[in-house]
């Protein structure tokens, strides 16, 4: 398949076109309801189902074959371009492929970091593990060595990571894969003649088994209490019904079940934080933010055991609520949040294409509302954002990474002041369509703007990881 003579809309069919309408819910329940239609999880079986389908096709046709993607060094970003890459404000130090980073799929997905004593490191999902590399003081991906998917699961590509403390958290969509906790002071220990290593999937980690199947969507932690969230866990079952399952990771090397919230059912992922925000009902208490499917919902997981729902909001043109970030840890009167599939369906603010980051004024817990919004300047589809020091790095899929400054939302939550400050994009494939992007899950999954020296890392779909810095005022 080329890209470049795909149509610049994605070919998905809304929600009630999917079959979800005539499908096995409405058997049993006549003229369901849109909560009903999203708590049944035909809505999220049938995205998995239409991914799964699309990701198959581009496999087929060779767009996952990393190896043609050679190594880059240290480009800057001359007049809007990096090499073949349209930037702004944004250098390109390093690139390395999925297949230079040890994977046999070719295939990326999520991606986070971790610092030891002013050492940097990336952890890059992979359909088939996860690999590690040192970024370098020059910039320069050192290659360490790599973890492969726990023995028995199959590739797959959705696999994504977070760090408590010095734990590397691992999990995946793959049945029987679990969630893996690997020590990642261990990549402190491998010498120079031993890389690139491969960590044993069962002797080097420590597993938690105790989700249906072994399957997790997503995991949270929680960066000042020892505990890690699985959050989209399948099947949706009558005790966990894909909500949030909660892990002590106390002993990391014994993870153990601590609770459960299955109210509000499927959780596509979550923020959880020490409150710190102006409610005073909550001071101290710890929050989770969930992005679940057609809902923002907050909740108060204090007691791990007996978590409860504090409130459960909707928004106009909601298709797949997907994720968010609060705007300040601190202070926790913001979050922005992004929907997987407005643009796909060309619903509510996102009619015409152009992604939205959606503001959210937290600042009554029970009672969020939804204060503002910025529109992306090019089309496509927002993944993952995450919020440091006053700037969003977005992962918007064909459109590659994007930095705003959102530090004007507490004067101006309306979202009049906040714009774009760089960009890079990284699926050039895309650049000669209407709107110059594609509508499409292809390009960049994910990124991490976090190190406190500077390094943003992009994890991509088709092509590998790479190391880039901002260098705007």
């Amino acid at each position: 398949m080329n890209p470049r003579n795909s149509c610049s809309r994605m070919r998905i069919s809304p929600l009630w076109a999917l079959g979800i309408a005539s499908g096995a819910l409405a058997q049993t329940i006549p003229n369901p309801t849109r909560k009903e239609i999203y708590q049944s999880g035909q809505v999220h079986d049938a995205i998995m189902r239409n991914k799964t389908e699309r990701f198959a096709a581009k496999r087929a046709a060779g767009a996952y074959d990393s190896r043609r993607h050679l190594p880059l060094s240290y480009t800057p970003c001359v007049n809007g371009r990096a090499g073949e890459f349209k930037c702004n404000n944004i250098d390109l130090h390093s690139f390395k492929s999925h297949a230079d980073l040890g994977s046999a799929t070719g295939e990326g997905s999520s991606s986070w970091g971790w610092t030891h004593e002013g050492r940097d490191f990336a952890i890059i999902a992979q359909a088939d593990g996860a690999a590690f590399a040192e970024i370098l003081k020059n910039g320069e991906l050192d290659y360490l060595g790599r973890l492969p998917r726990t023995e028995g699961a199959e590739p797959k590509i959705w696999r994504e990571i977070r760090v408590s403390g010095d734990i590397a958290v691992i999990g995946s969509e793959a049945e029987n894969h679990h969630i893996q906790f690997f020590d990642l002071k261990k990549l402190l220990q491998i010498k120079k003649e031993e890389k690139p290593k491969t960590f044993d999937s069962i002797k080097d980690t420590a597993i938690f088994r105790g989700l249906p199947i072994g399957r997790t969507h997503n995991v949270v932690v929680n960066p000042e209490l020892p505990y890690v969230v699985s959050v989209g866990s399948q099947p949706r079952t009558s005790q966990f019904a894909a909500g949030l399952v909660f892990i002590d990771i106390k002993n990391p090397s014994n993870p153990t079940l601590m609770g459960y919230q299955a109210e509000d059912g499927y959780v596509h992922d979550a923020q959880c934080l020490l409150y710190r925000g102006p409610d005073t009902r909550f001071k101290g208490k710890d929050i989770c933010y969930g992005y679940n499917e057609d809902t923002l919902t907050i909740y108060d997981v204090t007691n791990k055991a007996n978590a409860t729902i504090i409130s459960r909001t909707s928004y106009v043109g909601a298709s797949y609520t997907h994720q968010g970030w609060v705007l300040d840890p601190n202070d926790q009167r913001y979050l922005l949040m992004d929907d997987e599939l407005d643009e796909v369906h060309a619903a509510g603010l996102a009619a015409d294409g152009y992604p939205v980051t959606y503001i959210w004024d937290i600042q009554d817990l029970t009672a969020p509302v939804l204060a503002g919004h910025y529109k992306t300047s090019v089309k496509g589809i927002d993944h993952n954002q995450y919020i440091s020091n006053g700037r969003s790095y977005q992962s918007n899929y064909g459109a590659g990474l994007r930095i705003l400054d959102v530090s004007s939302i507490p004067r101006d939550p309306t979202g009049a002041g906040v714009h774009e400050i760089g960009f890079f994009d990284i699926y050039p494939e895309d650049d000669d369509l209407e709107g110059g992007g594609i509508i499409d899950f292809a390009g960049s999954w994910s990124s991490y703007g976090m190190f406190k020296s500077g390094w943003i890392l992009i994890n991509t779909i088709e092509r590998g990881a790479f190391v880039v810095r901002y260098t705007g005022k």
